[in-house]
């Protein structure tokens, strides 16, 4: 199997940079999981309700770490595991993922996020962007 690598530029467009990274209906749910719903292990993305395969989890790991989107660490609790988190460069999507959040909650009928954390997305969205990666860094708010 090959080692996922940055992904070929297409084009100059941010846009188009942004989806040879984000642009596969997995990588974006696991940047989710680890900023907003605090997963940290491999097992624990595994468990997610989408359903990911390990091979296809592990590959988006990787290709995540080599973008210099997520870090991994050994975990110092248990010595067979490893620790995922977000680089400063993961963080700096936290308000992109705020706003998909809006925009999902605005047009899914289905969706099970409360209008309340919505309503305080859209009215205190920079407390809630510093609120986040604080809690990533391990410090109160």
């Amino acid at each position: 199997m090959a080692t996922p690598k940055q992904p070929a530029r297409r084009s100059d467009c941010p846009i188009s940079y942004s989806l040879d990274v984000f642009g596969d209906r997995w990588t974006l749910l696991v940047v989710r999981d680890l900023a907003l719903r605090g997963k940290r292990h491999f097992g624990d993305f595994l468990h997610s309700e989408e359903g990911i395969a390990s091979n296809i989890l592990a590959d988006r790991l990787k290709m995540l770490e080599c973008c210099g989107i997520v870090s991994r660490h050994p975990d110092p609790a248990h010595a067979s595991k490893v620790i995922y988190s977000l680089t400063e460069k993961g963080m700096d999507l936290i308000p992109g993922l705020l706003e998909l959040v809006c925009w999902g909650a605005k047009y899914d009928d289905g969706t099970p996020v409360p209008r309340e954390f919505v309503q305080r997305i859209e009215k205190e969205r920079e407390q809630m962007v510093a609120q986040v990666k604080a809690s990533l860094r391990g410090k109160p708010t």
